[in-house]
């Protein structure tokens, strides 16, 4: 089994595979009646090994996903309503029922997470960026820290993602470095014993395949190699995850000019800007486009260094598909404070904060070569502002280049690109196997499920769906 993606999915996943079980703790009491109720029927049973959709049936909560629910709650029973209960799991390392893969990943153990900006808090709490048996907390507390407003940042997350693996024993499943070009499903016959050589290493029973299949698929990439050259690999593998994430492509505005140089599309650039002292309280404005919690994430950075802003967004201030509307003030002071300076820091009226200056209901017409940017009102007058940089923070979407198509067959809608809020691919809600593929899985954004705390469940399902694949399940 192979999957590109070294992220949460894919870490988690990885511990699953690797003959680490969970089972029902004896005498812990779980608070929702009915769960517990069905998790005393077959104590004895690995969660693994049970009924899945039995399990989560009647389960409510912040995920679409049943399985994503099931896993949460089983982790922490009653986190939602601010409890701290302890998992109702135990977990067994049975190393007879571990299937052989491998994680491919770019970065470090932790995927896009060591691409962000160290200093940057989470969104979720910090005990939901934990994983399975090693809580978040209990790793910051030997490192003597703590968190604050119940958040991590971002280094904090990376490294404990990064120790995760180390302590879990998983390292031998991961290969960093390595960039997945190409995803194809192919006749095992016409396999060459040649493509099996490059990864293998100390690995060599991992490419025995199963003489009962007759298609698997091929995964075409490269190393990185310590002195930088590329080292080509190809593997072959009955089953392939998808774990990649949607960090990789961030969104175009689609305007004329956005191809021009100060035109950048993560925030990375301004944080690279301000060390290089290319923006600063005397500059012309930076230009911010977005209305969600990265663009949030630019203004307080600028605030914080006190360079000018002008933040744009199609939106009005006050609609409730805003994030900003959605977040509790008291949990997330730093972005009920953008949001206050949107709603009254606009361009007709001075508000009192310095060097910003908010545009709702507005969009980018185009960018000029002379760093002037047009931009366009709802009843569709027209503004010219002289700006240093500018940044487009809408979003972005997975980079599924190594699949046919992109993998849009392989979306909900098949005549749209993949997209993780409006069309993730299409995976059956119990084993995240593609509708369309069978062998092949979807995990995390991919399949819709955007935060840490329920990508889980998705790897339990697979987990599961592998297991039983493999043989690997007790009678």
């Amino acid at each position: 089994i192979v999957f590109p993606g070294n992220g949460p999915s894919g870490i988690c996943l990885s511990y699953l595979l690797s003959g680490y079980t969970p089972y029902f703790k004896r005498h812990s009491v779980h608070p929702h009646p009915i769960l517990q109720r069905k998790l005393e029927e077959a104590p004895e049973v690995s969660v693994l090994d049970q009924d899945l959709e039995y399990l989560s049936e009647g389960l409510e909560g912040r995920s679409h996903s049943p399985v994503a629910l099931l896993f949460d709650t089983l982790q922490r029973p009653d986190t939602d309503f601010g409890g701290t209960a302890e998992s109702v799991l135990t977990w067994w390392h049975e190393p007879d029922r571990a299937i052989p893969h491998l994680v491919l990943g770019r970065n470090a153990p932790g995927g896009a997470w060591h691409s962000i900006e160290g200093s940057m808090v989470t969104l979720s709490r910090g005990e939901w960026m934990g994983l399975p048996d090693l809580p978040f907390k209990e790793w910051l507390k030997q490192k003597r820290r703590g968190l604050r407003n119940n958040r991590a940042t971002a280094e904090d997350i990376a490294q404990y993602y990064q120790h995760y693996v180390k302590k879990k024993g998983l390292q031998k499943n991961f290969r960093c470095g390595t960039v997945v070009t190409s995803v194809r499903k192919v006749s095992a016959d016409s396999i060459s014993n040649q493509t099996q050589k490059d990864l293998q290493e100390d690995s060599d029973s991992l490419w025995n395949s199963n003489e009962k299949s007759t298609e698997v698929f091929q995964v075409d990439g490269f190393f990185k190699t310590e002195e930088g050259d590329k080292e080509p690999f190809s593997i072959c593998a009955e089953n392939v995850v998808l774990a990649t994430g949607t960090y990789d492509n961030p969104t175009w505005l689609g305007v004329k000019g956005e191809n021009l140089s100060y035109v950048h599309h993560q925030l990375s650039a301004l944080e690279e800007a301000v060390k290089n002292n290319s923006v600063g309280i005397m500059s012309d404005p930076v230009l911010i486009v977005g209305a969600g919690l990265t663009a949030a994430d630019a203004i307080l950075f600028a605030h914080h260094c006190n360079i000018p802003v002008i933040h744009v967004f199609r939106r009005r201030v006050t609609d409730p598909g805003l994030i900003f509307n959605q977040l509790p003030k008291m949990m997330y002071p730093e972005y009920h404070k953008v949001h206050q300076m949107m709603k009254e820091q606009t361009a007709a009226c001075a508000g009192p904060y310095e060097h910003y200056i908010s545009l709702p209901e507005h969009h980018v017409l185009s960018f000029g070569k002379d760093k002037k940017c047009i931009f366009q009102d709802k009843n569709g007058c027209q503004k010219a502002y002289k700006i240093s940089m500018a940044l487009v923070l809408t979003g972005s979407n997975p980079n599924l280049s190594f699949l046919p198509n992109d993998g849009i067959d392989l979306a909900m809608d098949s005549d749209q690109p993949v997209n993780p809020k409006r069309n993730p691919i299409d995976v059956d809600p119990f084993t995240y196997e593609c509708t369309q593929e069978k062998g092949l899985y979807a995990l995390g954004p991919l399949a819709g499920d955007n935060f840490v705390r329920f990508v889980q469940g998705g790897a339990l399902a697979v987990a599961s769906s592998l297991l039983k694949k493999a043989n690997k399940n007790p009678p």
